[in-house]
């Protein structure tokens, strides 16, 4: 039996339900982070303000002319305070599920991807407390739809949180906004992995609305969007080198807790072994392998019975020739 060098071990497949907790513990730190990292208020508003300045020396407060527009138009505004206060928490899980069952191959760089950002945009958080536009007095020109349109929904004043519910949120958490980049991430995905034109167009369609909405709606400055693009990007590149480092740690998990962790075992049936002649299985012999050596071995069993037939035959005619002999004497 021939052996060959053993083949390189392959990552498992993900497991759902190793997944569930880490992705909720993933969320509840964030949730926790943004109730927790509060910040004072009025640094909150000065950071907001500033913020504000820059894009209208810059020409770029689009926030302004889309809050007008909600405001004055609730077909507009109604449902973008239905996008802002759902998409974001059904979108994006629906998206992981997606990735989980039919694109398997992506699926943990893009949770990584995903993880990864969500983390640096509660960093973000912390050193950055951001009154958002709706938020600011209203000689800045803002509307809070939220509670404009709250009647209708079943989100209070407070956010999006739902009614009774607001003080468990933090409003401050403005910059990075995490709605633009959530939506940038489902975005991304779907257009390279949707194989249906459809999902291919949500892709491209439903980062953009993300976008509109939360400025529209007064959650989010144009520069909190641009941040959460950023926030992505980031992300993105630090998805590989953060799977690389938590497959260090696995491994020397694997070697000090084996049975803790489990041990990856060969995908290779034959664990690197090459079958000989006949053999499908290493070291074992199928009824196959048996059926196909069984017109060899009647060959061999053939040409033994011919040669002994002819060493039998030869003593016979043997006989006749003695036997000619005396009577030639006689």
């Amino acid at each position: 039996m021939q052996h060959a060098s053993t083949a390189p071990v392959a990552r498992p497949r993900p497991r759902w339900w190793t997944e569930l907790p880490l992705l909720a513990l993933v969320y509840a730190a964030y949730s926790a982070g943004r109730l927790v990292v509060r910040g004072d208020v009025s640094t909150a508003v000065d950071h907001g303000l500033r913020i504000l300045h820059l894009e209208k020396t810059l020409h770029i407060n689009f926030e302004h002319p889309l809050n007008r527009l909600l405001t004055a138009h609730s077909s507009i505004g109604i449902p973008a305070d239905f996008a802002y206060a759902s998409l974001h928490y059904l979108v994006t899980p629906a998206v992981l599920i997606w990735l989980f069952r039919h694109r398997a191959a992506v699926y943990r760089r893009a949770r990584t991807w995903l993880m990864t950002s969500t983390l640096l945009g509660l960093i973000g958080f912390t050193l950055l407390p951001t009154c958002p536009p709706r938020l600011l007095h209203a000689s800045h020109g803002f509307v809070d739809t939220m509670a404009q349109y709250s009647s209708y929904g079943w989100w209070g004043t407070e956010a999006s949180a739902p009614r009774g519910m607001g003080g468990m949120t933090n409003q401050y958490a403005a910059m990075p906004s995490l709605h633009v980049g959530w939506a940038l991430w489902c975005g991304i995905l779907l257009w390279r992995h949707g194989r249906h034109p459809l999902v291919r167009a949500a892709g491209i369609a439903y980062p953009l609305v993300t976008t509109f909405v939360v400025m529209g709606t007064a959650n989010h400055y144009f520069l909190d969007a641009v941040a959460g693009v950023a926030v992505m990007g980031v992300g993105a590149l630090l998805a590989g080198p953060v799977m690389r480092l938590a497959d260090r740690i696995r491994d020397r998990l694997e070697v000090r807790f084996p049975r803790l962790v489990g041990t990856t075992k060969s995908p290779v049936v034959s664990a690197g072994c090459k079958t000989s002649a006949g053999e499908r299985i290493p070291g074992q012999r199928t009824t196959s392998a048996d059926s196909t050596d069984a017109p060899a071995a009647a060959d061999a069993d053939a040409s033994d019975g011919r040669a002994s037939r002819a060493g039998t035959a030869a003593p016979a005619d043997a006989r006749p020739a003695q036997d000619d002999a005396p009577a030639a004497a006689r």
